[in-house]
């Protein structure tokens, strides 16, 4: 049995603008902002407006919708932040890795012999995160 959607995570709260992010682009199926845990430079999440907990309950519109910005991201994220390849991450239920019950995608820009920083890590310095997601919003701007 899978668990329920709880209103009460902490994307559930970004979406709501009770806590705060570093936004790069929002529209009205999803919100781009930067991991304030980032396991890479430029480490960003995609969060579906829509309520879900994962990829197993979500509605296959919402999925549809999200595809293409998906794609938008990681393809501005590679320019942005001059990496060599970009990681896709997304995952389901807490054997799956799933930390935050709200469906979301990681884009996560690599780099040749880097590996991957431990998730949860620590917080990333603001300044950080709000230039990185000014260089991801002048990416982004720049594949329209």
């Amino acid at each position: 049995m899978t668990a329920s959607y709880d209103a009460d995570n902490i994307f559930a709260k970004i979406l709501l603008g009770d806590i705060p992010c570093h936004k790069v682009f929002e529209d009205e199926n999803a919100i781009v902002f930067m991991d304030v845990m980032p396991q890479s430079v430029g480490h960003t999440l995609i969060v579906p407006k829509a309520e879900s907990r994962n990829l197993l309950d979500a509605d296959p519109s919402v999925l549809a919708t999200v595809a293409p910005l998906l794609r938008r991201v990681a393809v501005a994220a590679k320019q942005a932040f001059g990496a060599d390849g970009i990681s896709v991450m997304q995952f389901n239920e807490a054997a799956g890795g799933q930390t935050v019950y709200h469906l979301h995608f990681h884009v996560i820009p690599r780099y040749e012999g880097v590996p991957l920083q431990a998730h949860g890590r620590g917080m990333e310095d603001h300044g950080v995160l709000a230039a990185n997601a000014e260089k991801l919003r002048a990416a982004l701007g720049a594949t329209e």
